[in-house]
C-alpha cells in the first residue's frame, strides 16, 4: 500500500504529511497486534487495503463532513483512519467510541501520535451516545447487525445524523429485516476495496409507528 492506493480510493491527492501519520499508525498497530487482538487475526496482515483503504472509502462519500461518530472502534476502523485524513482540516473532530479498555488505550496511543482531531470514549456505545452532540455522520465496520446499529444511534439519528455503514455479502437480509421498523432513505455504495461489500448511507432514519 502507499500513497497511489489511498489516493486512487479518494480520487484526491493524500499529503506527505498524512502518509507519514498512516506509517506511524502501521507501526503502532503492528506492535500492539502482538498484544491484544486489533482486528481478526486471519485478516491482521492486510493492514493496508483489508482496513486502512476499505475506511478511507467514506471520506469520500462525505468529503465535506467535519464531525464524525464511530461506534464500536476496535482497532481504529473506520474511526482512526478517518481521523487521520481530517487531521490537518481546521474545525474538525471524530469521536471513537469503544468499551474494551485496551484497545481504548491503542486508540488513546494513536490520537496522541497520528490524529489531535479524535476523540476516545472508553465506555459503552448505550451510554456514550446521549451524552455527545449528534455528528454530521456515524460510522460503523463489522460491529453488529443494521437493525441493531440503527438502535443504537437512534438519538443521533433521529436528529439528522447520517449512517456510513460497512456491510458484507448479508447486507440485503439485514435491510428486509429493518424495515418491519425502520423507515429511512437509501443509498448503496459498492465497495471499492472488496466485491462482495457495500457501504450503506442511510439518511431520514426514523421508527416506524405502530398501528391502532
Amino acid at each position: 500500500m502507499n500513497a497511489g492506493r489511498i489516493a486512487e480510493i479518494l480520487s484526491a491527492d493524500v499529503s506527505r504529511e498524512t502518509m507519514a501519520r498512516f506509517e506511524r499508525f502501521a507501526q503502532l498497530f503492528a506492535t500492539w497486534s502482538g498484544r491484544i487482538n486489533l482486528v481478526a487475526s486471519s485478516t491482521s496482515a492486510e493492514f493496508w487495503d483489508r482496513h486502512v483503504a476499505d475506511s478511507a472509502q467514506l471520506a469520500r462519500i462525505a468529503p465535506e463532513a467535519r464531525y464524525w461518530a464511530d461506534l464500536g472502534s476496535g482497532g481504529g476502523f473506520p474511526g482512526m483512519v478517518v481521523a487521520i485524513l481530517l487531521s490537518d482540516r481546521p474545525k474538525t473532530r471524530v469521536d471513537l467510541i469503544e468499551s474494551n479498555r485496551k484497545k481504548a488505550a491503542f486508540l488513546q496511543t494513536v490520537r496522541a501520535s497520528c490524529a489531535p482531531v479524535a476523540r476516545i470514549h472508553a465506555d459503552r456505545i448505550e451510554e456514550t451516545v446521549p451524552r455527545l452532540p449528534a455528528p454530521q455522520i456515524v460510522t460503523a465496520r463489522a460491529l453488529a447487525p443494521l437493525p441493531t446499529l440503527l438502535g443504537l444511534a437512534e438519538p443521533w439519528l433521529a436528529a439528522g445524523t447520517k449512517a456510513l455503514f460497512h456491510k458484507g455479502r448479508g447486507y440485503a437480509g439485514e435491510l428486509h429485516e429493518c424495515h418491519a421498523q425502520w423507515d429511512f432513505d437509501l443509498i448503496e455504495h459498492r465497495s471499492q476495496v472488496a466485491a462482495d461489500s457495500v457501504i450503506l448511507e442511510l439518511t431520514g432514519v426514523r421508527r416506524r409507528r405502530r398501528k391502532g
